[in-house]
């Protein structure tokens, strides 16, 4: 512990972010980082605690409390303090494969479960492994690392999302032939599709992507397993199959006048404003999806907020989001102390945007769409939403929200994005190799394992779990390489 006074004597600080009404103008990221001297007093304020819940990834009151990958918090921020960044990038390594990634898209369970976070202000974690890869990336410390030596078992990872490259990477690593399947044109999954690139800039996924080929991953984009390619071809050609395809079933919303034109399921517009992006190297935007358009966003959550985000940049004349659930409160309730994750109001970057564009938080909380509205086109234009109250199910004690009679509204909506989360894996996939799932379509593994319910054949990520953050995507993709190595080797060392 390199400053024990550290937290009493500096104040948390964290990155600069542009103002809301001049990022807005494009889809670049907007944080600008402190400098390395003010970084590195970040790093002081870490207490070095005795029982480091920032690393701990255990499961309290139903979620996760520190970091699923049981980073080594405590060593890292104190590396950082005292300037000694390469050792913080190899240390920082030890237990992640992507700290660009989430060092920009992960919500920080490390830092809600911080020691400092229970009367004061959190360390600043991510943006000190945001420091530390991007000065690693800087200085030339991360270079490619292909095997010494090749162990002549090959393994498809089917899916290149967060889990299916923390395994491939592992699995080159430890000297198997790896081929990452992926059915879009471009390899990251959602990291890729689904989320926006002024939250994720997708050089970032490049430059990782270069990094591993070299290290020896092959990579065929534009191949849909189970479709373009049969299981049977692929478990005759390969020694194990991973299973890393996501919960790509997006949840529907059933009412009537459903099936109006302009609404779209929100990682399809997502996708769609990205691919437009990355076509046209950024020259241009799909501005008629939202331009002039009042957009409605259905659901909260990280999905929801990247949606109005990009509805705003693509020029929409009002952004209304609607969450089912009660609004949050602003500090923690009795029910819900420290270290368990923090259950409170969240105003994120879209919101923020909105606030600052439209005058006002764009979301409405205890409301749900009692039917869309289309106009002679076939256009949708308008949207019957209603009021939600809470009710306790006799039978089981759940809150259940319910609609309240007679709250019946209608507002303009020529855009609707659904963003009310994923159910599951797909269909065809899980038939295509013939694994069981469960009632939820996860597909099902051995106890506490990765293996399914066919030989040779390995799941992970949100296709096993369910839809979750991209570091427990990334933990699952780590340990399941572990898997399919013991499997293949009869022991492993990843």
């Amino acid at each position: 512990m390199g400053k024990p006074t550290g937290f009493l004597e500096y104040e948390r600080e964290t990155a600069k972010v542009l103002p809301p009404k001049v990022r807005i103008s494009n889809f670049k990221e907007f944080r600008v980082p402190l400098n390395k001297e003010k970084q590195e007093r970040q790093g002081a304020r870490c207490m070095a605690c005795g029982v480091p819940f920032c690393q701990s990834g255990m499961m309290l009151g139903g979620m996760a409390s520190g970091c699923p990958l049981h980073n080594l918090v405590p060593e890292t921020n104190d590396l950082v303090y005292t300037g000694n960044w390469e050792q913080a990038y190899l240390r920082l390594s030890k237990t992640h494969s992507f700290p660009e990634f989430t060092s920009r898209v992960c919500p920080a369970l490390c830092e809600e479960a911080c020691t400092c976070n229970l009367d004061s202000e959190p360390v600043s974690t991510k943006e000190n492994e945001r420091a530390i890869i991007e000065t690693a990336f800087e200085e030339g410390w991360v270079q490619p690392r292909p095997p010494k030596v090749r162990t002549g078992k090959s393994v498809a990872v089917i899916g290149s999302g967060p889990s299916g490259l923390a395994a491939a990477q592992m699995l080159n690593h430890r000297g198997h032939e790896v081929t990452v399947f992926e059915r879009s044109d471009r390899v990251g999954g959602l990291l890729r599709y689904g989320i926006p690139n002024m939250k994720l800039d997708k050089s970032v996924i490049d430059r990782r992507i270069k990094l591993m080929e070299e290290e020896g991953v092959h990579f065929v984009t534009g191949m849909n397993v189970g479709v373009d390619i049969k299981a049977e071809e692929l478990l005759k050609k390969f020694d194990r199959v991973l299973l890393t395809c996501g919960a790509s079933n997006p949840r529907d919303i059933k009412v009537p006048g459903r099936e109006a034109k302009g609404i779209y399921f929100a990682v399809d517009f997502l996708g769609r404003v990205t691919k437009e992006l990355l076509d046209s190297d950024f020259a241009k935007a799909p501005y008629e999806l939202a331009k002039g358009k009042n957009v409605l966003v259905i659901g909260g959550g990280d999905t929801g907020n990247d949606c109005v985000g990009t509805a705003i940049r693509l020029g929409a004349k009002s952004v209304t989001q609607l969450e089912m659930m009660p609004k949050p409160p602003v500090k923690r309730a009795e029910d819900n102390p420290w270290p368990q994750w923090p259950k409170v109001l969240k105003t994120d970057y879209g919101q923020q945007e909105a606030i600052a564009v439209f005058g006002h938080d764009p979301r409405i909380y205890q409301t749900t769409v009692k039917e869309f509205v289309a106009d002679k086109n076939g256009n949708v234009c308008k949207a019957k939403i209603m009021k939600l109250k809470g009710e306790k199910d006799a039978a089981t004690g759940r809150l259940q929200m319910v609609p309240v009679e007679g709250s019946e509204e209608v507002i303009p909506a020529e855009l609707v994005l659904i963003a009310a989360g994923f159910l599951g894996s797909q269909k065809y996939v899980t038939d295509a190799f013939g694994v069981a799932v469960n009632a939820r379509t996860n597909v099902e593994t051995a106890a506490e394992g990765y293996q399914t319910s066919v030989p040779r054949v390995f799941a992970a990520g949100d296709m096993r779990r369910g839809q979750s953050l991209v570091v427990w995507a990334i933990r699952e993709g780590r340990e399941a390489a572990r898997a399919v190595d013991e499997s293949l080797m009869g022991y492993s060392n990843l």
